[in-house]
C-alpha cells in the first residue's frame, strides 16, 4: 500500500496551488485528477481584476491576494522556464455619463487602494477601442495562462508519479482517526477534495452551498484591436498575442448545456462589438462550470465529523487571484500553524449539513 501525508482530489486551479505549496514543504502527496478539458480551470482567462462589476467595488482581500498571486505565478515560470503571467493594465470602459459621473463621485473617497491609476472621461484613443465616455485605468491585475499552467504541473506529476491521471471513487474511501484510506492501495494522512463544482455530488461534502454556475469564453482574431491592455465592458477581452483574443464570459445556471452554445456564441459577439467597431472571426469556444459560493467566498477546512477530510473550493471566477493565497493558508493550517479565516471557513455552513449525512 502507497502511504503519502496529504491526498488531494482536483488538479484544476485549487488543487494544483494547495498540491505545489505542500509539496515544496516536502510533504509526501498524491494528486487523482481525470484531466478534463472542460474544466473551470482549464476554460478560464485567468484574468486577476482588482476592481469588478459594474459598481466599481474593490475585489475581497485584493491588497493581499493580489500580489501574492503575481509573486506565486513568477515562481512557477522560473521553475519551468516558461512564461505564465502577464502583469497588465486593465481598462474599464464607461458605458455612459451616468456611469462616469456615479465612479467620478466615488473616487473622492479612495475606496480602490490605489488600484485605480486614472479616471477619463474622454476616449483614451486606444486602437480600435469604441470609448467615448473614457474609463478608469486599472494596475495590480493582469492575466495567467492557467490551461499552459496546470499542464505543465500534470506533466511534471506524471513524470515524477504523484499525479494519478483518473477519477476518484469516493464510495472507495474509508476513515479512521488517524487518517484515510483509498481502495485499499493509498493511505493518507489527510484527503482534501479540490473538485471544484463536482462537489456538489460528494457523499462528504454535498451539503455546502455550491451553487454552480456555467460559463462560455470565445477565442477571437481580431487584426488592429489594442494589445496592450485587457479590456472590460459587460465582457473582459484578454490580449494571448498574434492579433489573438479571449472574450468572456456568460454565466448560465442549471440546467446546463452539454458544452459550448450558439446563445453563448452570440451573447459574447454582441458583448465585444460594444467594445470595438473592427471585424473579428471566431477562432473557437468553450464552457466549464465554475464552483461558487452562496455568499460569494471561497470554502476552507475539515469536515464537521471526519477530521480526516478537507475541502477546499467554491472560488468562482476568481480562482486564479484566490488560490495562491489560499493554498498556503489551507497548508498553514494543515500544519497547525495558522488559524483559517472564518469568513472562509467551512464552519460558518455546519448547520446546513443534515442529521445523519456523512
Amino acid at each position: 500500500m502507497m502511504d503519502c501525508d496529504f491526498l488531494v482530489v482536483g488538479h484544476g486551479i485549487a488543487g494544483a496551488t494547495l498540491a505545489y505549496v505542500l509539496r515544496q514543504r516536502g510533504h509526501r502527496v498524491q494528486v487523482y485528477d481525470p484531466g478534463q478539458a472542460n474544466s473551470a480551470s482549464n476554460v478560464a482567462a485567468g484574468l486577476m481584476n482588482p476592481v469588478a462589476g459594474k459598481r466599481f467595488a474593490l475585489s475581497w482581500r485584493a491588497a493581499e491576494l493580489l500580489p501574492f498571486a503575481a509573486a506565486f505565478y513568477r515562481e512557477l515560470e522560473q521553475r519551468f522556464d516558461q512564461p505564465f503571467f502577464n502583469e497588465s493594465p486593465i481598462f474599464k470602459l464607461f458605458g455612459s455619463v451616468e456611469e462616469q459621473n456615479a465612479v467620478l463621485a466615488r473616487s473622492a473617497d479612495q475606496p480602490w487602494a490605489g488600484f485605480v491609476a486614472e479616471l477619463t472621461t474622454t476616449d483614451p484613443g486606444l486602437a480600435g477601442v469604441h470609448a467615448p465616455f473614457g474609463g478608469a485605468w486599472l494596475r495590480g491585475g493582469g492575466h495567467v495562462a492557467v490551461r499552459e499552467l496546470l499542464a505543465a504541473l500534470a506533466a511534471e506529476g506524471t513524470r515524477e508519479g504523484w499525479l494519478q491521471p483518473e477519477g476518484f471513487d469516493w464510495s472507495k474511501l474509508t476513515t479512521d482517526d488517524a487518517g484515510a484510506t483509498y481502495a485499499g492501495q493509498v493511505r493518507a494522512r489527510h484527503v482534501v477534495c479540490c473538485e471544484g463544482a463536482a462537489a456538489v455530488r460528494n457523499p462528504y461534502f454535498s451539503w455546502l452551498p455550491l451553487t454552480p454556475n456555467q460559463g462560455e469564453v470565445l477565442d477571437v482574431e481580431c487584426a488592429g484591436l489594442s494589445p496592450a491592455q485587457v479590456l472590460n465592458r459587460g465582457a473582459y477581452v484578454v490580449p494571448l498575442g498574434g492579433g489573438r483574443f479571449r472574450v468572456g464570459a456568460t454565466y448560465r445556471w442549471p440546467p446546463f448545456a452539454e458544452g459550448p452554445t450558439a446563445v453563448g456564441r452570440e451573447e459574447l459577439a454582441a458583448r465585444l462589438t460594444v467594445i470595438t467597431d473592427l471585424p473579428f472571426a471566431v477562432l473557437g469556444q468553450r464552457a466549464g462550470v465554475r464552483p461558487a459560493v452562496r455568499d460569494r467566498r471561497p470554502l476552507l477546512g475539515p469536515h464537521p465529523t471526519a477530521p480526516a477530510l478537507s475541502f477546499c473550493g467554491g472560488y468562482g471566477s476568481k480562482g486564479v487571484m484566490l488560490a495562491p493565497r489560499l493554498a498556503v493558508l489551507l497548508a498553514d493550517w494543515l500544519a497547525g500553524r495558522a488559524e483559517l479565516w472564518p469568513d472562509v471557513s467551512l464552519h460558518r455552513y455546519n448547520a446546513l449539513r443534515p442529521v445523519g449525512v456523512i
